[in-house]
């Protein structure tokens, strides 16, 4: 999203599109100053972990109104969005795999008690597949034709990008529209694959974002255009800067009275020993 006019603008673009704006930036064609809220703290942690842990179920329930337990699912990627989603598996008893191309992310998957994978070794015996890499072709025709018969396929990731549904579009398959949002796609010898959203995000087209987690990431918009708005000249020239840390924390601590939740304050000699201001921030600027 792009908000303001030539003096600001403030982007929660995800994936290649983020990418698409550094692009900008390092070829000197971007004009104004820009904001990357995409990538702060609270927008990661509370919009990509938290609220997919929530939605992803809310999403697969709303339209297929499978049961979980014991199903085995594959998660492609385990980014904040992954690990919300395999996090909401593992607890209703599903059997989760993993497929990970960062190796630190792998690391983790494998700690949280996840079995990586490449996804050609399991495609043909999972029940769901859930992409959420933020690429591109993650799930191809060639993936697609080894599904077994009844197995989902939605996507919790990138734009429309990361299933490659426009290979599903030819002659010798048939779309049967069976509710809204969930297509039955029916190969020549009677196997169905059930697509849901036709590729879309599965937690925005099928499911609900709560108005807490829209508080969260709206605030943090808010701040990062009267940020961008009020800094004085030369302070941000037409480039792509990530949200101050000291305003992730703002927008963090306005959000905890609603858990009853109460901060402890260093004392004047603690935050000199650990070289921090009393107030924060708390965090490196880099802190993810």
């Amino acid at each position: 999203m792009i908000s303001g006019g030539a003096l600001t603008a403030v982007s929660t673009w995800m994936g290649g599109r983020l990418t698409w704006l550094y692009q900008l930036s390092k070829a000197g064609k971007l004009c104004v100053p820009a904001m990357n809220v995409n990538d702060s703290v609270t927008k990661q942690k509370f919009d990509n972990l938290y609220c997919c842990r929530e939605s992803i179920l809310d999403g697969l329930k709303r339209t297929t109104d499978v049961m979980f337990g014991g199903k085995q699912v594959v998660v492609c990627g385990y980014g904040e969005v992954g690990k919300g989603c395999c996090a909401a598996l593992k607890a209703l008893g599903a059997i989760v795999y993993i497929t990970e191309i960062d190796p630190i992310c792998a690391l983790q998957a494998c700690m949280d008690g996840f079995r990586v994978v490449k996804l050609n070794e399991v495609i043909r015996q999972v029940d769901v597949v859930i992409t959420c890499t933020g690429n591109k072709n993650v799930v191809t025709r060639e993936h697609l034709d080894r599904m077994k018969n009844s197995c989902i396929v939605c996507n919790m990731g990138h734009s429309n990008t990361e299933i490659d549904v426009t290979s599903l579009r030819t002659p010798e398959l048939t779309w049967e529209r069976v509710r809204s949002q969930v297509d039955h796609v029916i190969w020549p010898d009677g196997k169905r694959v059930v697509l849901l959203a036709e590729g879309r995000l599965l937690n925005l087209s099928c499911s609900t974002v709560p108005t807490f987690v829209l508080s969260i990431t709206a605030t943090t918009q808010a701040l990062a255009l009267i940020e961008l708005y009020n800094a004085p000249e030369g302070r941000y020239k037409q480039d792509v800067y990530l949200l101050p840390k000291k305003m992730d924390e703002y927008v963090a601590s306005l959000h905890l009275p609603s858990f009853d939740a109460h901060l402890t304050e260093l004392t004047d000699d603690q935050a000199k020993y650990l070289g921090l201001n009393k107030n924060g921030p708390f965090k490196p600027n880099y802190y993810r």
